[in-house]
């Protein structure tokens, strides 16, 4: 294992790398073109990353890589994993929805890592914003998805923007016989995963209901405790309409949802993320975008619409090796779609448990822009908000903002401690987060 290895792991927390990471890293130091077959949940980012950070020059000040993803939300967890390796390069995300001028910005001062969806990064492109023509490493991550997405068009520009190109890497969650011409991948090295992997263990359970759904519901979702379960409706509007029950039968839930503008998806899955709710109900939407390891339970309040999404659904469990629940509620009317087998195990709630989070949320009014980072976060905090080290939990740093886990019962105490005083010399916003 190289010390870049090496480095990258340790910082991230890690003792060793997966077989699939070994594999893929291996890989990549002997073959121009590589793809990998995966699935979700299989450790394919952080081997990805290592591949193309053992790939980078401190000396070259060019952008050296690019990482194109089908959604914001895999642009996001891409770019947190790959600053979790502390590099010391700089990675700028660009996707839909987030300030195009704040991006703008970013890539002027030339990043050595671009991770993006395809058509944000053709839009600054056209804009001359970004220049790939000295570009050396390109990943294409959930390339089935992005076909399927439609961006063909769109990474079919960007590929051509390269002029250096020396490597390339694919990772799909499908088998693909052939690859399209504009990648120019004639005979890649093939990682297959896709069924060499143990696959995870997810216990499947029916819960039988005769009266109010929406009531054995939240008596499923009490009887978990402290542990994290996501909920799939079908439709943005039944989200708000299952979460405001939830609320009202004393639980902290977030939503997730395509009419949810970007900013309020964002704070709803670092809350989420960050153990200040420990429900979140969402569409399908979800399937794709929520990659967070510790979640137990996945709730399908809805049946999904297809066998593809409930299978998509159910990976949001058993993530990395662990075990998972799945459950489908049913009463004596309904009947199970034809692409879902009937669970063998019964779930009946029979026991209400302590749902109270241990974090809560502060809202931060300063971010990267301001010169603000996570070590600023955590200074301030103990020394002005007198908190103790295990008392200050996940932080998250954007742009102009910060979010910040406190445990909960030290919420109102540090809000008064902090009130009016000054971050960095600077006067700072500091609230709860709604």
């Amino acid at each position: 294992m190289s010390t870049t290895i090496q480095r990258a792991l340790k910082s991230a927390g890690h003792t060793e790398l997966l077989e699939i990471q070994q594999a893929c890293v291996e890989a990549c130091r002997e073959n121009n073109q590589v793809v990998l077959l995966s699935q979700t949940g299989s450790g394919k980012t952080i081997a990805f990353l290592l591949s193309l950070l053992e790939n980078l020059d401190p000396e070259n000040k060019d952008t050296q890589a690019v990482i194109l993803a089908p959604t914001r939300e895999l642009c996001l967890q891409i770019e947190e994993v790959f600053k979790s390796l502390k590099s010391g390069y700089k990675i700028t995300a660009c996707y839909g929805g987030h300030s195009t001028k704040s991006e703008r910005n970013s890539l002027s001062e030339t990043p050595s890592v671009i991770v993006a969806t395809p058509g944000r990064l053709c839009d600054h492109i056209r804009r001359e914003h970004a220049n790939l023509k000295r570009t050396r490493f390109l990943v294409i991550d959930e390339f089935d998805k992005c076909l399927e997405f439609g961006f063909t068009n769109d990474m079919t520009t960007i590929r051509h923007e390269f002029q250096r190109l020396d490597h390339t890497v694919l990772t799909s969650a499908t088998d693909m016989q052939e690859l399209p011409a504009f990648l120019n991948m004639r005979t890649p090295k093939v990682l297959n995963y896709l069924y060499e992997i143990e696959q995870p263990i997810i216990n499947e359970y029916l819960v039988p209901f005769k009266g109010d759904l929406l009531q054995s519901l939240a008596e499923t979702i009490i009887s978990f405790g402290l542990e994290k379960s996501i909920i799939f409706v079908n439709y943005r509007e039944v989200t708000e309409d299952v979460a405001d029950f939830l609320e009202d039968s004393g639980l902290i839930v977030s939503c997730y949802h395509g009419g949810m503008k970007q900013d309020l998806r964002e704070r709803e899955l670092i809350k989420f993320a960050n153990g200040t709710t420990n429900v979140i109900v969402c569409t399908d939407l979800g399937a794709r975008g929520i990659d967070i390891d510790d979640i137990q339970h996945v709730v399908h309040y809805q049946y999904p619409g297809s066998e593809s999404a409930y299978i998509h659904r159910k990976g949001r469990t058993a993530r990395m090796g662990k075990t998972g629940n799945s459950y489908l509620f049913m009463n004596e009317h309904q009947q199970l779609p034809e692409y879902v087998e009937r669970p063998e195990e019964t779930y009946n709630a029979n026991q209400n448990m302590d749902c109270t989070p241990l974090w809560d949320t502060l809202f931060v009014g300063g971010g990267k822009k301001e010169k603000i980072n996570k070590i600023d976060i955590v200074g301030f905090l103990s020394k002005v908000g007198q908190l103790q080290k295990h008392e200050v939990g996940k932080i998250d740093v954007k742009d102009h903002f910060s979010y910040v886990a406190v445990a909960r019962p030290k919420v109102k105490a540090t809000l008064q401690k902090v009130r009016d005083q000054r971050m960095k010399g600077k006067k700072i916003k500091i609230g709860i987060a709604r």
